[in-house]
């Protein structure tokens, strides 16, 4: 007998197969192995503050005044920042701005050109 996977909302060992499905008898869910493996490959979407899709590689332009943190220096508006990466924490653009060096910028203060 296979192994049963525990519920994804509840994490109930209890979980019974009906047919292609996958159901909880304690909280109710039901689901199947394509849903189960689906949800695990789901990535993060990273917006400009305009709600375009951001990607690897793409040219932003910065749409307000930063100021750059440990310094006088500010990143004036309308800079443009090529080549970006995108990284899954609070600053979400790692980048290199000519002039300042390496830097993490959030997406909400960008634009996409």
């Amino acid at each position: 007998m296979s192994q049963m996977p525990n519920c994804p909302k509840c994490n109930s060992e209890y979980t019974y197969e009906d047919r292609s499905l996958f159901i909880c008898p304690e909280c109710g869910h039901e689901w199947t192995v394509e849903t189960e493996t689906e949800n695990s490959e789901d990535k993060k979407v990273f917006k400009d503050a305009n709600g375009n899709i951001l990607n690897d590689g793409d040219t932003v332009s910065v749409i307000k005044d930063l100021k750059v943190k440990g310094s006088s220096s500010v990143v004036k508006i309308g800079t443009k920042v090529k080549n970006i990466r995108l990284v899954d924490e609070d600053h979400d653009i790692d980048c290199k701005i000519e002039g300042f060096g390496a830097m993490k910028l959030k997406s909400e203060f960008v634009k996409k050109i």
